[in-house]
């Protein structure tokens, strides 16, 4: 990431003091690129927390932890964990709403993560805390005390 980071800065501002040989434009490229390495960095932290968090929930619920590194097979663990069918898979293609669908989408995560929070014995704050603040509360969820209480979905 620092590689990135320090690539990104230095190509930017050369490209701005080739531009103009303004120096202040060229610094405050340089500025700029710092600022979108570290969000980047602190992107990759919060993917990381939340994958570690959810590699244990699924280890709790009986699923293999490694499906979180799965696109697409990490959403229908997801599901069995939360006690939905598989094939809401789909739900998510309902974004090609305008505005309505991004509302139902939202509407879907809040009902999956309370479906997850019940399952673990958890109540309705516990849903909110997991869809606002997801890598703190998927921690919490995995390395807590909480028991993966709901019924064990049968394996095909």
């Amino acid at each position: 990431m620092h590689i990135l980071t320090t690539t990104l800065t230095t190509t930017l501002t050369t490209i701005l003091a080739q531009a103009s040989d303004n120096q202040e434009v060229a610094a405050f490229g340089a500025l700029l690129a710092l600022i979108a390495g570290f969000g980047m960095i602190l992107v990759a932290g919060i993917v990381v927390v939340t994958l570690i968090g959810m590699w244990k929930v699924f280890t709790k619920a009986g699923e293999p932890g490694w499906a979180v590194l799965v696109p697409v097979y990490n959403i229908i663990v997801l599901l069995r964990v939360a006690g939905l069918p598989w094939y809401w898979v789909f739900t998510p293609l309902i974004l090609i709403i305008p505005l309505l669908g991004a509302i139902a989408y939202l509407a879907w995560i809040v009902w999956v993560h309370h479906r997850i929070s019940t399952n673990f014995g958890q109540g309705v704050g516990f849903t909110i805390g997991l869809t606002l603040l997801g890598p703190i509360f998927w921690l919490i969820l995995g390395f807590g005390s909480s028991k993966y209480v709901a019924e064990q979905p049968a394996q095909a």
